[in-house]
């Protein structure tokens, strides 16, 4: 069964979410700034608490805090594992957040790039995925290449992309989904391409990973990063890479740290209480999963699987309701997908632009009917400027699976009253 088949399954669920209960100026708050970072549910709260309340302690003690720690991060690196198919915990590893982790990476890597090297990145992306690598080829005088985009649709410009490649191009760095529009990219096709050149393929599934099942063995990529808070955890970064790449490449840390994987890329004391937030988190998705299928015996990664088939299904249909209701709004324009036939090829963001007023005139009114959008370019700042949206930007709509059809309702008769 579905979600959408189980009506009464997103109500209980929603009650795991004490921030779904907040009134403001006296009515439910309708959380449709998702994007931006999704609310937790309890058992995340319960999992940071805990940690600092009997087990705070630094890495590799020989006292009990210290060990009990160190095993639940190991569970954290294992459930990471899970979440991203990717079959090998050492090859997993924190930071911050998605931004830092791949400051650093792109500094390792611009240091085995030469003049004359070159690197793909796109106009669809968030900046988190073209700034590190701009700045990384700066540094190595390397030449970076632009992918374009459609601008009936916002989808990219696949063509453009294979004529950026050539036998120079060292990395292709691309987003699994786009923040802005919420269309899903062909990373599969991408990453093919990118190694039949001799390039690396960079994934960035901060965007996706709310949405969809991320499956680094499908994607054939050679790097990936998400953050936690995207999906329903706390502010930590998670990133992936290969192996051998990961013990090839030399990265900028403290001659104390170990030179093992994942510790030789966690620079530093990790944030562990957070880190506990992310095993708990992750552990939310494989139990809705479980749930949803009337299967406890399932194991986690196959517990991810069939939650994502189920939040995804009741998705498209919240965001097919939206799409309608605001095509019938003739002052409201949609940024990327809009036909049904192709919602397959789309996440439930949803940016808009009005006719009359400015993304933040919308942003300010719809906060007064208790429904929290986001105004501006949200970072991915090149579609922005290729659309001539600048500095106003949009205003994204983002739908997660603990949003309802009441909450996109209600947005629409706002909507539609201004």
């Amino acid at each position: 069964m579905t979600l959408m088949e189980l009506g009464h399954q997103v109500t209980m669920l929603r009650q795991q979410f004490p921030s779904l209960s907040r009134l403001h100026r006296g009515q439910p708050v309708a959380y449709l700034d998702g994007p931006a970072g999704t609310q937790v549910p309890q058992r995340v709260i319960d999992a940071i608490s805990d940690y600092l309340s009997h087990r705070n302690a630094n890495h590799g003690g020989l006292f009990a805090t210290s060990r009990e720690s160190d095993a639940m991060l190991d569970e954290a690196h294992r459930a990471a594992v899970d979440l991203l198919g990717a079959g090998d915990s050492d090859c997993v590893y924190f930071g911050p957040n998605m931004t830092t982790l791949t400051f650093a990476l792109s500094r390792a890597l611009a240091r085995t790039w030469k003049p004359g090297d070159e690197i793909v990145v796109t106009r669809l992306d968030h900046d988190a995925n073209v700034t590190p690598w701009v700045l990384a080829a700066k540094d190595a005088d390397a030449t970076v290449q632009y992918v374009d985009f459609h601008r009936q649709d916002c989808t990219l410009d696949m063509d453009d992309l294979r004529s950026k490649l050539s036998d120079r191009t060292r990395l292709v760095a691309v987003g699994c989904a786009s923040n802005s529009t919420g269309n899903i990219n062909p990373v599969r096709e991408i990453c093919a391409a990118a190694h039949q050149v001799g390039a690396l393929a960079f994934l960035d599934a901060v965007h996706f990973a709310p949405h969809a099942l991320i499956d680094i063995a499908e994607f054939g990529c050679d790097f990936l990063a998400c953050s936690a808070y995207k999906f329903f955890g706390p502010h930590i970064g998670i990133m992936w890479g290969r192996r051998e790449l990961l013990e090839n490449l030399t990265p900028y840390k403290l001659r104390p740290a170990t030179n093992e994987l994942p510790g030789k890329w966690m620079t530093g004391t990790q944030n562990h209480e957070c880190i506990a937030g992310v095993l708990a988190a992750i552990d939310y998705l494989a139990d809705l999963g479980r749930d949803v299928v009337s299967d406890q015996t399932l194991d986690r990664r196959s517990a991810l699987s069939a939650s994502y088939k189920a939040v995804g299904d009741y998705e498209r249909s919240l965001v097919a309701r939206l799409l309608a209701g605001l095509e019938a709004n003739s002052e409201v324009k949609v940024w990327g997908i809009t036909d049904p036939e192709r919602f397959a090829e789309r996440l439930p963001t949803v940016s808009i632009t009005h006719r009359r007023l400015r993304p933040i005139e919308i942003a300010e009114r719809l906060d007064q009917k208790g429904i929290f959008v986001w105004h501006g370019n949200y970072y991915a700042l090149q579609i922005t400027e290729t659309l001539g949206l600048e500095p106003d930007g949009m205003v994204r709509i983002g739908l997660v699976h603990y949003n309802t059809e009441d909450e996109i309702d209600r947005l629409l008769l706002a909507l539609n009253a201004l």
